[in-house]
């Protein structure tokens, strides 16, 4: 097993499980979840949060919209709606993975999270969550546990950014390892987290297509940098032309070079 030792907070239970999602929240800046303390009540309907579990696809249709309108305002002009289907879809899953391979990373334990235990917000997009029980697991444990949450997401999602099963899979194993890698970034241990990603997929892991393939890029000065081309595309390109993600397919390795050394 490729995770942390077991460790952490030393209460039990859902205490336990909620301590270990705020660590993951306050170490990966940019997550954006909403713990509920356990004894939290579950959300109710018509208080802005849409259950993972049964989207709907009217659920889906208004989350799309949000997201749509949200890019517009920042961007100065509106998203066709696949754009933004595939938009949100990554920062879901993105999120999403990282609630199990954030505690898994730091203390070997896979959390036993389903998808009746996560909400979005309307209006953000954003993901609450109920604090599940970690269990020990190892590689394909967390894999296991990935695979049944998002697989609901990609089946929901799937009419809205017009692609595959194999390009719904490729989103899902790209957020996965990219989780991972900005974690142990994050942490300052880039290495570790190269090598437990490159652990968590190897290839051959279906549902999950191809493998983390991690590469040194040769910079200037003598300096290396850790790099991978995504299995598919974001599509953050076609928001912003000029700024497309450095580990696009799109993105040349001189190009790569350049932005990483700004």
């Amino acid at each position: 097993m490729s995770g942390g030792p077991p460790g952490g907070p030393s209460c039990d239970g859902p205490d336990r499980a909620a301590a270990s999602l705020r660590r993951v929240v306050d170490i990966c800046g940019t997550l954006r979840v909403d713990i509920l303390t356990p004894g939290r009540p579950s959300p109710m309907p018509g208080q802005g949060l849409l259950g993972v579990a049964g989207l709907s696809d009217d659920d889906v249709r208004v989350l799309v919209a949000a997201e749509a309108a949200r890019i517009e305002a920042g961007n100065g002009r509106a998203p066709r709606t696949h754009v933004a289907a595939s938009r949100l879809l990554h920062h879901l899953l993105w999120s999403a993975a990282l609630l199990f391979s954030g505690p898994w990373y730091l203390a070997g334990e896979v959390p036993r999270l389903g998808v009746q235990d996560c909400w979005i917000d309307a209006g953000t997009g954003d993901l609450t969550v109920r604090p599940a029980v970690g269990v020990p697991g190892g590689e394909a444990e967390l894999r296991d546990a990935v695979a049944a949450f998002v697989g609901p997401l990609l089946g929901a999602f799937a009419p809205y950014v017009k692609r595959g099963q194999r390009a719904l899979w490729g989103m899902a194993a790209d957020d996965l390892l990219s989780g991972i890698w900005y974690l142990g970034r994050m942490l300052g241990e880039e290495e570790r987290a190269i090598r437990v990603a490159g652990a968590v997929l190897p290839g051959g892991t279906p549902p999950f297509p191809g493998a983390a393939d991690f590469r040194l890029l040769q910079g200037t000065s003598g300096r290396v940098h850790r790099t991978r081309t995504r299995l598919g595309c974001c599509l953050y390109y076609a928001i912003r032309p000029a700024e497309a993600c450095v580990t696009c397919p799109r993105t040349c390795d001189e190009e790569r070079v350049r932005r990483l050394e700004l």
